[in-house]
């Protein structure tokens, strides 16, 4: 496999940056999990982000003042379900609460990896292939699942109507621009023990990839 030219610049711990991504109710999560079962360390945008609007973080303010008290719950937490109603029936609402988080998630990722220790690491980011994140990874990763799937995991999981959990996939990249563009693809249309065997592949050449990018980096470096 060949990295992307012009992909990630910046010397960082690892030597190769996987982006994983995929649309909701694919699997990412599970995926990560198993990577982590290797040694592998991931950052994960989405649990920053909610770190990040916990009470006395500084995204919780924000958001607050940008969007009201009316999206706080009585015990001071964010009320996620309106928020994710408000952001995803109105795209100006959407792109403020972006420029409010995203600087914020940015920071908070990119000190997590400098902290990376295994060879190579997952950068988990749901958009990371619509919201310029591209410039940060070696390569992406693509989990994939029929849409069909995604909205019964979704619904499952959260309790959301149905027609909620498309309206949320019809803000995110389609099944078929997600395969075009991705470097890699992991099949989770199937059951939770057919993650970990692809995983192990994907390891194995990731670690590949890593030692020749670092000896490549090393000869560039005398």
């Amino acid at each position: 496999a060949v990295l992307r030219p012009g992909a990630r610049q910046t010397v960082l711990s690892v030597s190769l940056v996987v982006g994983l991504t995929g649309g909701i109710g694919s699997g990412k999560s599970a995926v990560a999990k198993a990577f982590a079962t290797l040694g592998i360390d991931a950052t994960d945008t989405d649990a920053l982000a909610h770190a990040l609007t916990a009470p006395g973080e500084p995204g919780h303010a924000a958001v607050l003042a940008a969007f009201g008290p009316e999206c706080r719950h009585p015990d001071g937490t964010l009320d996620r379900d309106r928020l994710r109603r408000l952001v995803f029936g109105d795209a100006a609402a959407r792109a403020r609460l972006e420029a409010i988080l995203h600087p914020l998630i940015r920071a908070a990722a990119r000190r997590e990896v400098a902290a990376w220790t295994s060879p190579y690491g997952l950068l988990v980011v749901p958009l990371l292939q619509q919201r310029g994140g591209l410039s940060a990874v070696d390569r992406v990763l693509v989990v994939d699942c029929p849409e069909d799937e995604q909205v019964r995991r979704v619904v499952a999981r959260s309790g959301l109507p149905a027609a909620d959990v498309r309206a949320i996939m019809a803000t995110q990249l389609s099944r078929a621009d997600r395969l075009a563009r991705a470097d890699d693809i992991l099949d989770n249309a199937g059951p939770p023990a057919a993650i970990l065997p692809q995983v192990a592949e994907f390891d194995r050449q990731y670690r590949m990839l890593a030692e020749t990018a670092a000896k490549n980096r090393g000869a560039a470096a005398q």
